[in-house]
């Protein structure tokens, strides 16, 4: 990313009431994000900037006027880094994800910090301070080199790494197993490789209802061919059986482990060590009515 696109830029506020199904707050504390995850939602963001770049190659530093009643929030959900991700590499320098956590200080509001970095541990001095505190990673593969084919960020080893250390700090962990790509995102194993150190597993599916849709199918048609038949099914003719039948996979693994099932919920709290909730948010219902 060439540093002559990064700007700053001033903002009333940085508190945004949230259009997310976790409802509350959400917080950005930039715009864009140089992780250029290929699969990206948030892309749809520049069309409320102004940004004719592409997605990925552009950080706006965003600049509020300090939050002084952080009191104000209690009881409420605070989602950081639903649009962008707070501890992308430029937070280590202009530490604005870090000023935010500084100025909320003192509320009991639920903060969920939404990240694919290990920069989120040089926070943890903060993270122990709030009585509400989740970090969730997004992991949606075990395979390195699909990881770097579809994202910028680091490596899944050092993302797991730094959910064990805030695990063990006391602090509630999620692993944000999304978007899950048919044929190629194994849930169940990442299941296995985190269910000692995350207290909610949440699956999500790919969506490819985004300008993205070109893009990956074409990644698809290269280099898993195989797939085309499922991905067209699935992203052209709405056929539902593949969710559907991982949906019945996923809670048969979940009660033959012994893991809590939820079914679009969002439950707070930690679990027993080595059975974390497994919620399945696969957007069923929209899809459907995308079919009608």
């Amino acid at each position: 990313m060439e540093e002559e696109i990064i700007r700053d830029i001033d903002v009333q506020s940085v508190m945004t009431r949230s259009s997310l199904p976790v409802g509350g707050y959400s917080v950005n504390p930039y715009v864009g994000c140089p992780h250029a995850c290929k699969y990206c939602y948030a892309s749809f963001m520049k069309r409320f900037t102004g940004h004719t770049e592409p997605w990925g190659t552009f950080l706006d530093v965003k600049h509020w006027k300090p939050i002084t009643d952080p009191h104000k929030y209690d009881g409420q959900r605070v989602v950081i880094g639903s649009v962008t991700d707070g501890y992308n590499p430029y937070e280590e320098h202009f530490q604005r994800t870090r000023r935010l956590l500084e100025q909320l200080r003192g509320t009991t509001a639920e903060i969920m910090i939404c990240t694919k970095s290990d920069l989120v541990l040089r926070d943890l001095d903060l993270l122990r301070e709030f009585p509400r505190m989740t970090v969730s990673w997004s992991v949606n593969t075990l395979d390195e080199t699909f990881r770097a084919d579809m994202d910028c960020a680091v490596s899944i080893a050092r993302r797991l790494e730094a959910m064990r250390q805030v695990y063990e700090a006391g602090i509630r962990t999620v692993c944000f197993v999304s978007p899950i790509f048919p044929g190629i995102t194994d849930a169940e194993a990442i299941i296995d490789r985190v269910k000692d150190i995350c207290d909610l597993v949440w699956l999500e599916n790919l969506n490819l209802r985004g300008q993205f849709k070109p893009t990956i199918m074409d990644y698809v048609r290269e280099k898993h061919p195989e797939l085309m038949p499922l991905y067209e099914a699935i992203y052209k003719r709405k056929d539902m059986s593949y969710w559907q039948a991982l949906e019945a996979r996923i809670a048969s693994y979940a009660a033959d482990h012994g893991l809590p099932y939820r079914v679009n919920d969002l439950p707070y709290g930690r679990s027993e060590k080595g059975h974390p909730v497994v919620v399945n948010f696969f957007y069923h219902e929209k899809i459907r009515l995308s079919n009608r």
